[in-house]
């Protein structure tokens, strides 16, 4: 046990992200959102007027807030592992976004500096602890389509520099559909089929540079650093297999879909980008029986399960250990698709069963 009440939270980065972490943050009761950081100081008082936030400033002072035990990492993913450093350096836990690092050393440095302080590194995506795909991890772990044995993911879009402001990031050396959406599908597929041994995959990239579609900056142009498409085989350490598609330029837009099937049947989970959506069973029969799961919660989800894990002494569910396997498993595709070869995964990582069903981040436990 480390105290008692709502755990104290600092937000570093008032970007786009940082409104839904806090339409739910200022929301949950286990949380306080206490402070909120940002290289522009006026975007993140702008911010902190707007939910009610006490304190906003410079990250060294959010840093030295003596009250803040978990500071949520929003950051671009170029300096996530900096930053994260420089909290543990202070005595906080640490929420980033994903992906957790853009390489297997600096990932591998921040779990191992975590350990040694004796603090925590947990990272998103937390949209698997939404009841959308908890519902469908328990139909599974029920048998509801046997024994899980493939897996099929798309994420098929033009690209995001038609409706983001600053797309750029993106399309950056740790970004690109893989390192961008690839979190999402990749730790559905973990959560479900257990962790991956080797992949196979090809790349390619349409275009050099993007050009900004809206926002103040519309019209302009920036390179692209990364392949736009990624196609990938995924073996798993249970014997299970997955395709995965990972796509910017694709004008045929079929993002959203992950689909597993076993000896028994096929299940069609809800957009693992999501908290909520529709179950697809398929079974013997020619009619598929649908699932629909609803939620009022969302991104900042993963914060209340590390804050209640602090408390309890228990480990959190979207841990460092869980998103570095996936950064493996993303680190590992990309050597694939240069090489032309099967590439292992070295890392592995044990999965916890699914929540409770009736486990509720808005509700006051703390």
């Amino acid at each position: 046990m480390s105290g008692s009440g709502p755990v104290g939270v600092g937000i570093i980065g008032a970007g786009v992200i940082s409104t839904q972490y806090l339409d739910n943050l200022t929301t949950f009761p286990d949380v306080r959102v206490l402070f909120i950081s940002d290289l522009d100081v006026t975007r993140a008082q702008t911010q902190a007027e707007a939910y009610g936030v006490p304190g906003f400033g410079t990250t060294e002072e959010l840093l030295a807030h003596p009250d803040i035990e978990i500071v949520v990492n929003l950051t671009i993913p170029a300096v996530h592992v900096a930053v994260a450093l420089q909290a543990l350096a202070a005595g906080k836990n640490v929420w980033t976004e994903k992906p957790i690092a853009l390489d297997l050393a600096s990932g591998a440095e921040l779990l191992g500096e975590a350990s040694r302080l004796g603090l925590r590194v947990a990272t998103a995506p937390d949209t698997f602890l939404g009841p959308g795909l908890q519902a469908g991890r328990r139909m599974i772990a029920e048998g509801r389509i046997g024994s899980p044995l493939t897996a099929l993911t798309l994420f098929q879009v033009p690209g995001p520099e038609a409706w983001h402001p600053n797309p750029d990031f993106l399309y950056a050396k740790g970004a690109g559909p893989l390192f961008d959406m690839g979190p999402y599908y990749l730790t559905a597929l973990v959560q479900n089929l257990g962790p991956v041994r080797r992949v196979a995959a090809t790349a390619s990239t349409a275009r050099e540079t993007r050009v900004i579609g809206s926002g103040p900056r519309e019209g302009e142009t920036f390179s692209v650093e990364v392949p736009t498409h990624v196609s990938a085989l995924l073996e798993f350490e249970g014997g299970a297999s997955a395709q995965c598609v990972f796509s910017f330029q694709s004008h045929l837009r079929r993002a959203g879909f992950v689909e597993i099937a076993g000896t028994e049947g096929t299940l069609v989970f809800p957009d693992p980008n999501m908290f909520e959506g529709d179950l697809v069973l398929w079974g013997e029969g020619d009619e598929p029986e649908t699932i629909a799961v609803t939620s009022d919660t969302g991104r900042g989800t993963g914060v209340v399960d590390l804050a209640r894990a602090i408390r309890a002494g228990v480990p959190e569910r979207a841990s460092g250990e869980l998103a570095f396997h996936v950064l493996d498993i993303m680190v590992s595709i990309g050597a694939a698709a240069e090489s032309g070869a099967f590439v292992e995964v070295v890392s592995t990582v044990d999965v916890q069963p699914p929540l409770p069903e009736d486990w509720d981040p808005r509700a006051a436990t703390l």
